[in-house]
């Protein structure tokens, strides 16, 4: 299926109800898109602490986090939060969600420019990879390409 650059608010965009969004594997969510994601599922942000602490999330990893009718892939991309989002863990975590996704019948799932804002990667790398990666799925990425608060996603 195809990958849609858009701009707008994730959280604005009602039939949206699968997100991801890439992390540190230290269980830090305390800057950029990763704050609004840990306010609306606390539950989801202490459960992802906790595997961190432990060591069970790591470079590549997916965490997924379900509650009512939202689904949340956490993706493991960057070490901490000091450190530079790696481009190979977020091919591979990706992968896998795209995977759980199929596999949950999910049509689409929406994400912010993953790795390429706190992560520090070049936009064009993993844009480039956004697309090739959602050729050979089913599931539409919708990426919030350009962000504009409170306003639904559209191209």
């Amino acid at each position: 299926m195809p990958v849609r650059f858009e701009s707008g608010d994730l959280f604005a965009t009602d039939e949206l109800k699968a997100f991801a969004h890439g992390c540190n594997c230290a269980g830090a969510m305390g800057k950029g898109i990763a704050v609004a994601f840990r306010e609306r599922w606390p539950e989801m942000y202490e459960e992802y602490r906790r595997l961190c602490r432990g060591g069970e999330f790591q470079l590549g990893d997916v965490f997924v986090w379900e509650e009512g009718e939202n689904v949340v892939f956490n993706l493991g991309t960057q070490k901490t939060w000091r450190t530079r989002a790696e481009l190979w863990a977020v091919e591979k975590s990706l992968l896998s969600m795209l995977k759980e996704a199929e596999r949950r019948k999910l049509t689409e799932i929406g994400l912010p420019r993953i790795g390429a804002g706190l992560g520090g990667l070049e936009w064009a790398d993993v844009r480039s990879l956004l697309e090739r990666l959602a050729d050979s799925s089913s599931v539409t990425l919708r990426v919030c390409e350009t962000f504009v608060p409170g306003e639904v996603m559209g191209g």
